[in-house]
């Protein structure tokens, strides 16, 4: 938590609300996740939707992540200008807008781009990128193993379309993508050994065996195969990774600084973050919209766009008008995307702001 005199410096500079990250919590937290991939035998591919920042994945690089992995073609961009060379596109990229974009990446920068796909009419268009980017394109395999978002249902499914990618011109099988969810390593196993051997039977191997998620971390290196992890939140971690036992609150690494603006009534008060810093994201069904550290009683109950509501029936201590708070958000990555930079400290001093260079990337 912020001192009292860094949360007065941080509010007089920058104003609030303000998001703020702790340098030294995350960069115990990349160390953390580096580690848990190295002890696994797996190669760390952390997921940059959570920050979007090419700083901060430089510093999760040279801890000794191969690469990265980004959700949109944007952040793509983002990160191959940056200089990062090594770089998954976990996502369906369909429209020759989308195709384009990949084209002109693979022509204009040296990274090593991957691309998944889960479905015939993605892997049609992928040729016309490679033939644009004038270079071969590897392709992943996306399968679903009981998220039931995006994915291959079967593994006969995941030859056909390994099969599929590997007859096009251009194109490159790689692999499989996986996104179990938590506690369902075995089901996650049993669809990756039929799938290879289903591969197998055509000649083909996966050399990337990707699986993700910060609240699998317990379970790395269950799902035998793997080549690689892809995990997000654990560089700053929030209320759902609180909530689903992999981190506590002295590993969140972001929260956000907020001043307590009214007070209408002896059991609630407002705050200066809203929906549109804080987010109407539940979080899986958590119990309100943030977490505040030092009034552990006090509930965001609700939100209009820059009012965050406090239920303060609960709450012993009760924050008079103009305290500044720390609220802890239910879900990171969201709140990151709201801001154009991060306030950052160290060693329990300003030290600076952090660009979010690829906010609102979402094409």
């Amino acid at each position: 938590m912020l001192s009292p005199a860094l949360r007065e410096e941080i509010a007089r500079r920058y104003g609030t609300p303000a998001v703020v990250i702790d340098l030294d919590r995350v960069a115990r937290n990349i160390a953390r996740l580096q580690a848990a991939c190295d002890a696994a035998g797996l190669a760390n591919r952390p997921h940059i939707k959570t920050h979007k920042s090419p700083v901060l994945a430089r510093m999760q690089i040279e801890a000794g992540a191969r690469g990265v992995t980004c959700q949109k073609i944007g952040e793509a961009e983002v990160m191959a200008r940056a200089g990062i060379d090594d770089i998954l596109v976990s996502y369906n990229l369909i429209g020759p807008h989308a195709i384009g974009r990949l084209g002109r990446l693979l022509r204009e920068s040296a990274a090593r781009i991957t691309v998944a796909a889960d479905n015939p009419v993605t892997v049609a268009g992928l040729p016309e990128a490679a033939r644009a980017g004038e270079r071969p394109l590897d392709v992943v395999v996306e399968c679903d193993t009981g998220r039931k978002r995006a994915g291959v249902e079967t593994p006969g499914e995941a030859v056909a379309l390994a099969r599929d990618i590997a007859g096009r011109p251009g194109l490159a099988f790689a692999g499989l993508l996986l996104y179990p969810p938590a506690g369902a390593a075995a089901d996650a196993q049993a669809f990756l050994d039929a799938a290879r051997a289903g591969l197998a039977e055509h000649g083909l191997t996966p050399r990337i065996v990707s699986t993700g998620g910060t609240p699998n971390l317990p379970e790395l290196g269950q799902v035998r195969g793997a080549t690689e992890h892809r995990a997000g939140t654990v560089i700053f971690n929030d209320r759902m990774m609180m909530a689903a036992g992999v981190a506590g609150l002295e590993d969140c690494a972001l929260a956000v600084l907020s001043r307590v603006v009214s007070r209408a009534g002896p059991e609630r008060g407002i705050l200066d973050a809203g929906s549109k810093t804080l987010t109407s994201d539940p979080g899986g069904g958590l119990d309100g919209f943030g977490l505040l550290p030092d009034h552990p009683g006090a509930r965001v109950s609700t939100f209009a766009e820059e009012h965050g509501f406090l239920d303060l029936a609960s709450c012993t201590e009760r924050p008079a008008i103009g305290t500044l708070v720390e609220v802890v958000p239910n879900h990171v990555c969201v709140v990151v995307n709201m801001v154009d930079e991060l306030v950052a400290v160290r060693d329990g001093a300003v030290v600076g702001t952090l660009p979010v260079e690829a906010r609102g990337m979402i094409a």
